[in-house]
């Protein structure tokens, strides 16, 4: 985590606000070291301001377990002082930076996981669905939005074999038809396999193209896209 920041000439210490959306390790685990980073800085006055990290109750009983026990208490001094834990709830609005979020519970079928929606400066909308397969009971809270960021684990033909559905994963084929059915205007699928290396860009947009009409990002990492 602290290298890929550095890696992007991304200043921690500029950092104030970040969300979790639920508790896979893949997705949890490198807070830890964020907690350590940004206490310690505290410390040494090069950081300014507070850290507020969102995310709902299951998870910050996570954190705190971890922030209690891998930490020493010199490492926890700000903790519910400067870093600040928010519990969300399903649709709760949160006013962050300029932007107005409501977060949304996306009714996993596994562990508790949380999305969000928000309307940029420029006012286009911006979903962000967490890393399952759409529900259609949330199709009426982000229809008709310009950006959605929706999992593809793999491609179609691939669904038995990595086991998707039963992940309560979804293909490029099924993303993309949920993306059409909500009148999406782009889509930008992420949190995909890594079996087709160089391939996968290629491969994903051809398939989602067969069944979603608006424009298609199948993003590497540290790729930058523009929300125009």
């Amino acid at each position: 985590m602290l290298f890929n920041l550095s890696y992007q000439n991304i200043d921690l210490n500029k950092i104030h606000n970040i969300f979790i959306s639920h508790k896979h390790i893949d997705h949890l685990l490198g807070m830890i070291w964020i907690y350590r980073y940004v206490d310690i800085a505290m410390g040494k006055g090069i950081y300014d301001g507070t850290l507020n990290i969102y995310y709902h109750d299951e998870v910050a009983k996570i954190i705190r377990d971890q922030i209690h026990t891998l930490l020493r208490k010199e490492q926890q001094r700000f903790i519910d002082k400067r870093i600040l834990i928010h519990i969300v709830n399903d649709h709760q609005k949160e006013k962050i930076l300029n932007y107005e979020l409501e977060f949304l519970d996306i009714l996993s079928k596994s562990d508790k996981q949380y999305g969000f929606k928000t309307t940029l400066n420029n006012g286009k909308t911006i979903c962000f669905l967490g890393v399952e397969s759409l529900d259609e009971r949330l199709y009426d809270d982000i229809r008709n939005s310009d950006y959605v960021l929706h999992e593809a684990f793999c491609l179609e033909i691939e669904a038995d074999k990595f086991k998707a559905r039963k992940k309560n994963h979804d293909t490029v084929k099924s993303a993309s038809i949920k993306a059409q059915n909500i009148e999406a205007k782009n889509l930008i699928l992420w949190h995909t396999h890594e079996n087709l290396k160089n391939q996968r860009q290629t491969k994903y947009l051809k398939e989602a193209k067969k069944y979603f009409k608006g424009n298609v990002y199948v993003p590497n990492d540290f790729d930058i896209i523009n929300l125009i």
